[in-house]
């Protein structure tokens, strides 16, 4: 259990980084909130590994420390909006589907892109902005499969020593 604690420390403070690292990196291309989501490495690499609730508890904890630090309430809410839809999908597809990394990954791409747009359209009340969906789902599958084959490099180079006892016992409720 100690060990497992490590780890999820661990890759919350990687999540961090690489969120603080995009937020270094601009990028303009009109449409806002679009990026590649480095952070979501960590996310996909622990729902591989360990299950939803790991990676549940490291995402939100990543999002508000980045939150708070470089963002506002808003990045907050949008990113726990898009998260929370994102993961609960991407969860579904990996124990409903064959989907590999990379599928899943293009389901939480698009999925947290459709959250966030759910919840910018609650939040200044205008449903125009869905003229926006058609860029962020193409967005996020590009984005998607960019990050799911990085995570299936990197879940293919980490040997297995990174993953939960339970885990490699089957069981992927923690315990």
């Amino acid at each position: 259990m100690v060990k497992k604690t490590a780890y999820l420390g661990l890759f919350s403070a990687i999540a961090i980084i690489f969120g603080y690292v995009e937020s270094l990196l601009p990028i303009f291309i009109g449409i806002p909130g679009i990026k590649l989501g480095l952070a979501n490495l960590a996310i996909l690499f622990l729902l591989e590994r360990y299950s939803f609730r790991e990676a549940a508890m490291v995402s939100v904890i990543r999002i508000l420390v980045i939150g708070f630090l470089f963002g506002n309430m808003f990045s907050i809410i949008y990113s726990l909006s898009g998260a929370a839809l994102s993961l609960a999908c991407m969860t579904f597809m990996k124990a409903k589907t064959d989907f590999s990394p990379i599928g899943i990954s293009v389901v939480g791409g698009v999925t947290h892109n459709i959250g966030q747009l759910l919840a910018a359209m609650l939040i200044v009340k205008n449903g125009s902005l869905i003229y926006y969906a058609p860029a962020l789902l193409i967005f996020g599958v590009i984005t998607g499969v960019l990050i799911g084959l990085l995570t299936t490099e990197i879940l293919r180079r980490l040997p297995s020593k990174y993953t939960s006892d339970a885990t490699k016992k089957g069981i992927t409720n923690d315990h």
